[in-house]
């Protein structure tokens, strides 16, 4: 497919490393690129592929990235150019730059120019060992070329006064750690847990647990609730997938030490039954916000070089060993 780009060209920024490049915009997402543009500008944690292969992404503080449908996708992003600019439907923005692992299919909105491929290249090594090793947070801006940069984090409304005062407090939470990070998972990560969750006083199980129960929480159950309310799923249907789906996780979670996410969960639930469906959709997209924000800090602060003796063997070499 031959892309046709927009006219409108945006800056990805890491400020702290010094480097920008400039992205293209193109039509083969109309929708979604106009979303990405009408947020601009803002900044969030930058995230590089832990499992994937070379690939840089963010949360992206779009709701509507939560149900956008895409008008054209890649098959297999393996097989996309380097530099090719994604929107995906896990709220995030994603660059790839080199070789991925992973085949699935994707949502491109644009493409680095060639002339700053060195430059993204030096910022994803940079990120990667900051994600990997260092720890110390890489923020990123996004902006329309040429303008002054910013930050904003949209805070949606409910005609419900429970619910409007729960998206108000969400939404002030949110704000709060988007760019400095959570003090609960600070607290969990330095091994300081109030209920002593850990069996025998480890640490790692507990952050082990807290990454594989934050990620689908906020990808797939709220982002799933929201794209159903979209879709038209009854009202009392989406109460009760609610019920069903939210509230163990979380529990365990507040348990674990976030509490913050448990209280608002709490709220959520006991007003279920007064919302109707715009209400349930801003609440379900400021909770999907807020949660996908503490995923992307809880990745950032988990030790994964705690396993850097673990390497992968060429498959034939395994074979023999084994």
């Amino acid at each position: 497919m031959t892309d046709t780009f927009s006219g409108r060209s945006i800056e990805i920024a890491w400020p702290d490393l010094g480097i920008t490049v400039t992205a293209e915009l193109d039509d083969r997402n109309p929708a979604l690129a106009d979303a990405l543009w009408d947020a601009l500008p803002y900044r969030s944690l930058q995230g590089h592929a832990l499992v994937a292969g070379e690939h840089l992404y963010h949360a992206a503080p779009i709701p509507s990235l939560l149900h956008t449908p895409a008008s054209y996708k890649i098959a297999d992003r393996r097989e996309a150019p380097d530099g090719t600019v994604f929107c995906s439907a896990l709220q995030h923005v994603g660059i790839k730059y080199g070789t991925l692992t992973e085949p699935m299919p994707a949502s491109p909105v644009g493409q680095i120019r060639p002339e700053d491929m060195p430059g993204l290249i030096e910022a994803a090594q940079a990120v990667w060992d900051s994600v990997y090793s260092t720890k110390k947070p890489a923020l990123v801006e996004v902006r329309k070329a040429g303008t002054a940069g910013g930050h904003r984090i949209p805070r949606l409304t409910a005609a419900d006064p429970d619910a409007n005062q729960l998206i108000h407090d969400v939404y002030t939470e949110t704000e709060r750690i988007w760019l400095s990070g959570p003090p609960e998972l600070a607290d969990l990560h330095e091994g300081r847990i109030a209920s002593g969750a850990g069996s025998f006083e480890t640490v790692l199980p507990t952050l082990l647990f807290v990454n594989g129960e934050t990620r689908p929480l906020g990808y797939a159950t709220y982002g799933g609730l929201v794209r159903a309310v979209v879709a038209d799923m009854p009202i009392d249907s989406l109460r009760q997938m609610a019920r069903l789906l939210i509230g163990i996780p979380a529990e365990f979670l507040g348990y674990c030490g976030l509490e913050n996410l448990w209280a608002f969960t709490q709220r959520f639930l006991s007003c279920l039954d007064q919302l109707d469906r715009e209400d349930f959709l801003a609440v379900a997209s400021q909770m999907a916000l807020y949660i996908n924000c503490l995923g992307g800090w809880n990745l950032h602060l988990f030790p994964w070089d705690a396993g850097d003796h673990l390497r992968q063997q060429p498959l034939a070499e395994a074979s023999q060993q084994s």
